[in-house]
Protein backbone atom coordinates (compact mmCIF):
# COMPACT_ATOMS: atom_id res chain seq x y z
CA UNK A 1 0.00 0.00 0.00
CA UNK A 2 1.17 3.29 -0.63
CA UNK A 3 1.90 5.55 1.93
CA UNK A 4 3.19 9.28 2.17
CA UNK A 5 6.27 10.01 3.58
CA UNK A 6 7.77 13.57 4.71
CA UNK A 7 11.63 13.47 5.25
CA UNK A 8 12.77 16.61 7.34
CA UNK A 9 16.40 17.64 7.55
CA UNK A 10 19.18 20.40 8.38
CA UNK A 11 21.28 20.08 5.06
CA UNK A 12 19.89 19.38 1.95
CA UNK A 13 23.30 17.98 0.50
CA UNK A 14 22.49 15.38 3.12
CA UNK A 15 19.52 14.00 1.17
CA UNK A 16 21.46 12.78 -1.42
CA UNK A 17 24.84 12.42 0.51
CA UNK A 18 23.47 10.28 3.14
CA UNK A 19 19.86 9.75 2.50
CA UNK A 20 20.47 8.92 -1.29
CA UNK A 21 19.64 5.10 -1.46
CA UNK A 22 17.10 4.88 1.30
CA UNK A 23 14.98 7.68 -0.88
CA UNK A 24 15.54 5.49 -4.17
CA UNK A 25 14.19 2.77 -2.15
CA UNK A 26 11.32 4.75 -0.50
CA UNK A 27 9.92 6.30 -3.78
CA UNK A 28 9.26 2.68 -5.55
CA UNK A 29 5.74 2.47 -3.50
CA UNK A 30 5.32 5.54 -1.71
CA UNK A 31 5.14 9.18 -2.12
CA UNK A 32 7.80 10.89 -0.97
CA UNK A 33 8.33 14.43 0.27
CA UNK A 34 11.16 16.60 2.02
CA UNK A 35 10.88 19.27 4.22
CA UNK A 36 15.21 21.25 3.86
CA UNK A 37 16.40 24.23 3.90
CA UNK A 38 16.90 25.92 0.67
CA UNK A 39 18.39 23.96 -1.86
CA UNK A 40 21.40 26.16 -3.69
CA UNK A 41 22.88 23.22 -6.04
CA UNK A 42 20.60 23.08 -8.78
CA UNK A 43 22.18 19.10 -9.03
CA UNK A 44 20.73 18.27 -5.87
CA UNK A 45 17.29 19.35 -7.07
CA UNK A 46 17.49 18.43 -10.46
CA UNK A 47 18.05 14.84 -9.18
CA UNK A 48 15.13 15.05 -6.22
CA UNK A 49 12.81 15.77 -9.46
CA UNK A 50 13.88 12.82 -10.81
CA UNK A 51 13.35 10.28 -8.25
CA UNK A 52 9.90 11.61 -7.99
CA UNK A 53 10.34 13.68 -4.41
CA UNK A 54 8.70 16.68 -3.97
CA UNK A 55 10.89 19.67 -2.32
CA UNK A 56 9.13 21.92 0.07
CA UNK A 57 11.99 24.87 1.68
CA UNK A 58 12.04 26.22 5.32
CA UNK A 59 15.02 28.88 6.72
CA UNK A 60 16.46 26.60 9.21
CA UNK A 61 19.71 27.42 10.52
CA UNK A 62 20.92 24.34 11.94
CA UNK A 63 24.20 25.93 13.65
CA UNK A 64 22.27 28.88 15.08
CA UNK A 65 20.79 29.84 18.20
CA UNK A 66 17.75 31.80 17.38
CA UNK A 67 14.55 31.50 19.28
CA UNK A 68 12.90 33.45 16.49
CA UNK A 69 13.76 31.09 14.04
CA UNK A 70 12.76 28.17 15.35
CA UNK A 71 9.39 29.07 16.30
CA UNK A 72 9.44 30.03 12.54
CA UNK A 73 10.71 26.65 11.99
CA UNK A 74 8.06 24.87 14.21
CA UNK A 75 4.98 26.92 12.69
CA UNK A 76 6.09 26.18 9.15
CA UNK A 77 6.24 22.34 9.30
CA UNK A 78 3.01 22.36 11.77
CA UNK A 79 1.34 23.92 8.51
CA UNK A 80 2.81 21.27 6.17
CA UNK A 81 1.78 18.45 8.35
CA UNK A 82 -1.22 19.35 8.27
CA UNK A 83 -2.02 20.02 4.74
CA UNK A 84 0.32 16.65 4.19
CA UNK A 85 -0.76 14.49 6.61
CA UNK A 86 1.72 11.64 5.78
CA UNK A 87 1.48 8.31 7.47
CA UNK A 88 5.20 8.25 8.07
CA UNK A 89 7.49 11.54 9.52
CA UNK A 90 11.22 10.95 9.61
CA UNK A 91 13.75 13.71 10.91
CA UNK A 92 16.94 13.66 11.34
CA UNK A 93 19.89 15.45 12.67
CA UNK A 94 19.23 17.72 16.36
CA UNK A 95 16.66 20.57 15.25
CA UNK A 96 14.39 18.54 12.99
CA UNK A 97 14.46 15.42 15.46
CA UNK A 98 13.38 17.90 18.37
CA UNK A 99 11.18 20.33 16.86
CA UNK A 100 9.50 18.11 14.35
CA UNK A 101 8.85 15.44 16.68
CA UNK A 102 6.93 17.86 19.07
CA UNK A 103 5.05 18.84 15.76
CA UNK A 104 4.16 15.55 14.23
CA UNK A 105 2.77 14.57 17.86
CA UNK A 106 0.56 17.45 17.73
CA UNK A 107 -0.31 16.73 14.40
CA UNK A 108 -0.89 13.17 15.18
CA UNK A 109 1.28 11.41 13.05
CA UNK A 110 0.83 8.17 13.14
CA UNK A 111 4.74 6.82 12.41
CA UNK A 112 7.28 9.31 14.09
CA UNK A 113 10.66 7.89 13.66
CA UNK A 114 13.52 10.23 14.50
CA UNK A 115 17.01 9.74 13.79
CA UNK A 116 20.01 11.00 15.62
CA UNK A 117 23.29 10.62 13.55
CA UNK A 118 25.55 10.79 16.55
CA UNK A 119 25.35 13.19 19.76
CA UNK A 120 27.37 16.20 18.45
CA UNK A 121 28.66 18.34 21.64
CA UNK A 122 25.21 17.79 23.10
CA UNK A 123 26.84 15.38 25.69
CA UNK A 124 30.20 16.28 25.62
CA UNK A 125 31.39 16.89 29.01
CA UNK A 126 32.98 19.97 30.27
CA UNK A 127 34.79 21.21 33.41
CA UNK A 128 32.16 23.33 34.15
CA UNK A 129 29.51 21.65 33.58
CA UNK A 130 26.91 21.43 30.79
CA UNK A 131 26.40 24.74 29.01
CA UNK A 132 23.22 26.47 28.73
CA UNK A 133 22.68 25.69 24.78
CA UNK A 134 23.29 21.78 26.30
CA UNK A 135 20.80 22.06 28.88
CA UNK A 136 18.18 23.52 26.90
CA UNK A 137 18.57 20.94 23.95
CA UNK A 138 18.75 17.91 26.27
CA UNK A 139 15.70 19.24 27.87
CA UNK A 140 14.19 19.38 24.67
CA UNK A 141 15.63 16.10 23.66
CA UNK A 142 13.27 14.50 26.67
CA UNK A 143 10.35 16.08 25.86
CA UNK A 144 10.88 14.97 21.96
CA UNK A 145 11.45 11.65 22.90
CA UNK A 146 9.20 10.66 25.94
CA UNK A 147 7.88 7.38 25.43
CA UNK A 148 4.82 6.69 22.71
CA UNK A 149 4.10 3.90 21.09
CA UNK A 150 3.93 5.36 17.30
CA UNK A 151 7.53 7.49 18.29
CA UNK A 152 10.53 4.96 17.04
CA UNK A 153 13.74 6.40 17.67
CA UNK A 154 17.04 5.26 15.31
CA UNK A 155 20.25 5.67 16.98
CA UNK A 156 23.60 4.90 15.10
CA UNK A 157 25.68 3.25 17.71
CA UNK A 158 24.86 1.42 21.16
CA UNK A 159 26.86 4.51 22.97
CA UNK A 160 24.34 6.57 22.41
CA UNK A 161 21.77 4.53 23.50
CA UNK A 162 23.68 4.52 26.51
CA UNK A 163 23.98 7.79 27.09
CA UNK A 164 20.59 8.68 26.45
CA UNK A 165 19.38 6.26 28.74
CA UNK A 166 21.81 7.54 31.68
CA UNK A 167 21.36 10.85 31.47
CA UNK A 168 17.76 10.52 31.88
CA UNK A 169 17.00 11.98 28.09
CA UNK A 170 15.35 8.27 27.14
CA UNK A 171 12.55 7.34 29.51
CA UNK A 172 11.89 3.20 29.82
CA UNK A 173 9.56 2.22 27.80
CA UNK A 174 10.55 4.66 24.89
CA UNK A 175 10.98 2.68 21.45
CA UNK A 176 14.49 2.79 20.70
CA UNK A 177 16.63 0.78 17.54
CA UNK A 178 20.10 0.95 16.68
CA UNK A 179 21.40 0.34 13.34
CA UNK A 180 24.93 0.55 11.75
CA UNK A 181 25.43 4.10 10.74
CA UNK A 182 24.18 5.16 7.60
CA UNK A 183 25.46 2.64 5.65
CA UNK A 184 27.79 2.94 2.69
CA UNK A 185 27.10 2.27 -1.43
CA UNK A 186 29.60 -0.45 -2.28
CA UNK A 187 28.77 -0.07 -5.84
CA UNK A 188 29.89 3.58 -6.06
CA UNK A 189 32.86 3.34 -3.59
CA UNK A 190 34.84 0.32 -4.72
CA UNK A 191 38.09 -0.91 -3.77
CA UNK A 192 41.80 -0.35 -5.13
CA UNK A 193 45.11 -0.96 -3.92
CA UNK A 194 46.45 2.05 -1.99
CA UNK A 195 49.60 4.42 -2.97
CA UNK A 196 52.14 3.56 -0.32
CA UNK A 197 55.17 5.63 -1.88
CA UNK A 198 54.95 8.30 -0.80
CA UNK A 199 52.91 7.93 2.13
CA UNK A 200 49.51 10.14 1.89
CA UNK A 201 47.20 10.67 4.64
CA UNK A 202 43.97 12.52 4.18
CA UNK A 203 41.42 13.64 6.61
CA UNK A 204 37.67 14.41 5.41
CA UNK A 205 35.94 16.82 7.36
CA UNK A 206 34.40 19.64 8.36
CA UNK A 207 36.53 22.13 9.87
CA UNK A 208 35.40 22.50 13.45
CA UNK A 209 37.23 21.58 16.55
CA UNK A 210 35.74 18.44 17.89
CA UNK A 211 36.77 17.03 15.02
CA UNK A 212 40.02 16.47 15.22
CA UNK A 213 41.35 19.25 12.88
CA UNK A 214 43.76 21.03 15.00
CA UNK A 215 45.30 17.25 16.17
CA UNK A 216 45.51 16.64 12.45
CA UNK A 217 47.50 19.51 11.76
CA UNK A 218 49.91 19.38 14.85
CA UNK A 219 50.38 15.70 14.03
CA UNK A 220 51.11 16.08 10.15
CA UNK A 221 53.85 18.81 11.26
CA UNK A 222 55.56 16.11 13.48
CA UNK A 223 55.39 13.42 11.20
CA UNK A 224 56.94 15.37 8.69
CA UNK A 225 59.98 16.10 10.95
CA UNK A 226 60.98 12.76 10.39
CA UNK A 227 59.55 11.85 6.94
CA UNK A 228 59.39 15.00 4.84
CA UNK A 229 58.18 12.84 1.79
CA UNK A 230 54.95 12.17 3.42
CA UNK A 231 51.94 14.57 2.05
CA UNK A 232 48.94 15.24 4.32
CA UNK A 233 45.60 16.72 2.69
CA UNK A 234 42.58 17.85 4.23
CA UNK A 235 39.25 18.57 2.68
CA UNK A 236 35.73 19.99 3.92
CA UNK A 237 34.15 23.11 4.25
CA UNK A 238 35.30 25.74 7.12
CA UNK A 239 31.84 27.28 7.72
CA UNK A 240 29.72 28.92 10.22
CA UNK A 241 29.35 26.83 13.19
CA UNK A 242 29.52 26.95 17.26
CA UNK A 243 32.42 24.95 16.96
CA UNK A 244 34.71 25.94 13.81
CA UNK A 245 38.34 26.53 14.24
CA UNK A 246 39.83 29.90 14.39
CA UNK A 247 40.63 32.30 11.73
CA UNK A 248 44.39 31.39 12.92
CA UNK A 249 44.33 27.88 12.23
CA UNK A 250 42.02 28.49 9.11
CA UNK A 251 44.89 30.90 7.95
CA UNK A 252 47.67 27.95 8.92
CA UNK A 253 46.16 24.95 7.07
CA UNK A 254 45.48 26.77 3.89
CA UNK A 255 48.71 28.85 3.62
CA UNK A 256 49.52 24.96 2.54
CA UNK A 257 53.12 24.59 4.72
CA UNK A 258 51.80 21.20 6.34
CA UNK A 259 48.99 20.27 5.36
CA UNK A 260 47.06 20.30 1.25
CA UNK A 261 43.64 22.30 2.07
CA UNK A 262 40.78 21.64 -0.70
CA UNK A 263 37.84 23.20 1.04
CA UNK A 264 34.33 21.23 0.27
CA UNK A 265 34.62 19.12 -2.87
CA UNK A 266 31.66 17.77 -4.96
CA UNK A 267 33.24 14.03 -5.33
CA UNK A 268 35.29 12.68 -2.58
CA UNK A 269 36.27 9.32 -4.55
CA UNK A 270 39.37 10.68 -6.52
CA UNK A 271 40.97 12.48 -2.74
CA UNK A 272 40.51 8.92 -1.46
CA UNK A 273 42.09 6.74 -4.06
CA UNK A 274 45.05 9.15 -3.87
CA UNK A 275 45.75 8.37 -0.18
CA UNK A 276 47.08 5.63 1.55
CA UNK A 277 45.59 6.39 4.81
CA UNK A 278 42.31 7.63 6.38
CA UNK A 279 42.36 9.80 9.41
CA UNK A 280 39.78 11.37 11.61
CA UNK A 281 40.53 12.16 14.87
CA UNK A 282 37.49 13.12 16.26
CA UNK A 283 36.03 13.62 19.59
CA UNK A 284 32.49 15.01 18.32
CA UNK A 285 29.44 12.82 19.05
CA UNK A 286 29.16 10.73 16.07
CA UNK A 287 27.39 8.42 14.94
CA UNK A 288 29.40 6.27 12.77
CA UNK A 289 31.40 8.69 10.65
CA UNK A 290 30.81 8.13 6.92
CA UNK A 291 33.91 9.36 5.80
CA UNK A 292 35.85 6.07 7.49
CA UNK A 293 33.15 4.12 5.99
CA UNK A 294 33.74 5.26 2.51
CA UNK A 295 37.51 5.22 2.87
CA UNK A 296 37.38 1.32 4.24
CA UNK A 297 34.81 0.33 1.43
CA UNK A 298 37.98 1.84 -1.07
CA UNK A 299 40.35 -0.36 0.65
CA UNK A 300 41.89 2.08 2.83
CA UNK A 301 43.64 1.56 5.89
CA UNK A 302 42.17 4.08 9.18
CA UNK A 303 43.11 6.28 11.77
CA UNK A 304 40.44 7.63 14.05
CA UNK A 305 39.94 8.10 18.13
CA UNK A 306 38.70 5.59 20.41
CA UNK A 307 35.52 7.98 21.06
CA UNK A 308 32.01 7.19 20.31
CA UNK A 309 30.99 6.41 17.06
CA UNK A 310 34.45 6.24 15.70
CA UNK A 311 35.65 2.91 17.43
CA UNK A 312 32.60 1.19 15.22
CA UNK A 313 34.39 1.76 12.30
CA UNK A 314 37.62 -0.59 13.31
CA UNK A 315 37.08 -4.03 13.40
CA UNK A 316 37.68 -6.14 17.10
CA UNK A 317 39.29 -8.76 15.37
CA UNK A 318 43.06 -8.44 15.76
CA UNK A 319 43.34 -11.06 12.96
CA UNK A 320 41.68 -8.61 10.54
CA UNK A 321 42.81 -5.30 11.42
CA UNK A 322 41.51 -2.33 9.32
CA UNK A 323 43.17 0.78 11.05
CA UNK A 324 44.21 2.28 14.59
CA UNK A 325 42.74 3.77 17.59
CA UNK A 326 44.41 6.69 19.11
CA UNK A 327 43.22 8.98 21.73
CA UNK A 328 41.59 12.07 21.68
CA UNK A 329 43.09 15.18 21.57
CA UNK A 330 46.41 13.54 21.41
CA UNK A 331 48.37 15.31 18.31
CA UNK A 332 51.32 12.95 19.57
CA UNK A 333 49.50 9.96 19.98
CA UNK A 334 48.19 10.76 16.32
CA UNK A 335 51.91 11.31 14.80
CA UNK A 336 52.93 7.90 16.32
CA UNK A 337 50.28 5.81 14.55
CA UNK A 338 51.26 7.99 11.33
CA UNK A 339 54.69 6.72 11.78
CA UNK A 340 53.78 2.85 11.74
CA UNK A 341 52.15 3.17 8.47
CA UNK A 342 55.00 5.28 7.18
CA UNK A 343 57.77 2.62 8.24
CA UNK A 344 55.47 -0.48 7.61
CA UNK A 345 53.66 -0.03 4.12
CA UNK A 346 52.43 -3.38 4.03
CA UNK A 347 50.11 -2.72 6.55
CA UNK A 348 48.57 -0.24 5.17
CA UNK A 349 47.70 -2.74 1.85
CA UNK A 350 46.70 -5.37 4.38
CA UNK A 351 44.32 -2.62 6.75
CA UNK A 352 42.79 -1.72 3.63
CA UNK A 353 41.66 -5.29 2.61
CA UNK A 354 40.43 -5.79 5.46
CA UNK A 355 38.71 -2.37 5.67
CA UNK A 356 36.93 -3.83 2.79
CA UNK A 357 35.44 -6.59 3.69
CA UNK A 358 34.79 -5.46 6.80
CA UNK A 359 32.50 -2.94 5.87
CA UNK A 360 30.99 -4.98 3.11
CA UNK A 361 30.05 -7.49 6.34
CA UNK A 362 28.32 -4.80 8.69
CA UNK A 363 27.77 -2.05 7.03
CA UNK A 364 27.01 -2.08 3.72
CA UNK A 365 24.13 0.45 3.13
CA UNK A 366 20.85 -1.75 1.45
CA UNK A 367 21.08 -3.70 4.49
CA UNK A 368 21.15 -0.80 6.86
CA UNK A 369 18.31 0.47 4.82
CA UNK A 370 16.69 -2.61 5.15
CA UNK A 371 16.25 -2.18 8.70
CA UNK A 372 15.50 1.67 8.82
CA UNK A 373 12.45 0.87 6.62
CA UNK A 374 11.16 -1.95 8.81
CA UNK A 375 11.45 0.53 12.05
CA UNK A 376 9.43 2.93 9.62
CA UNK A 377 6.72 0.44 8.94
CA UNK A 378 7.85 0.46 5.14
CA UNK A 379 7.56 -2.70 2.79
CA UNK A 380 11.37 -3.11 1.46
CA UNK A 381 10.86 -3.03 -2.09
CA UNK A 382 13.54 -5.04 -5.14
CA UNK A 383 15.48 -2.26 -6.49
CA UNK A 384 14.71 -3.35 -10.35
CA UNK A 385 17.80 -4.79 -12.14
CA UNK A 386 18.43 -2.17 -15.40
Amino acid sequence: MTKKILIACDSPRSLLDFRGKLIEQMVLQNEVSVFTPPIEQESIRTKLAVLGVTVYENHLRPSSVSLVQDLRYMAELYRLLRKLKPEVFFPYTFKPVIYGTIVARLCGIRRITPMLTGLGNTFLRRKRGPTLVQRITRALLSISLSPARHVHLILQNPDDYGTLRRSGVLKRGANAHVVNGSGVDLEQFTYSKPPVNPPSFLMVSRLINAKGVREFYEAAKLTRLSHPEATFTIIGAFEDNIDSISAELYEQIAGGNAVQYHGLVSDVRPFIEAASVVVLPSYYGEGVPRSLLEAMAMGRAIITCDSVGCRETINPDPGSRNGLLVQARNAKDLADKMHHYVVCPEDIVDSGRNGRAFVCQKFDVLAVNADMLRIMGIPASVVPVT
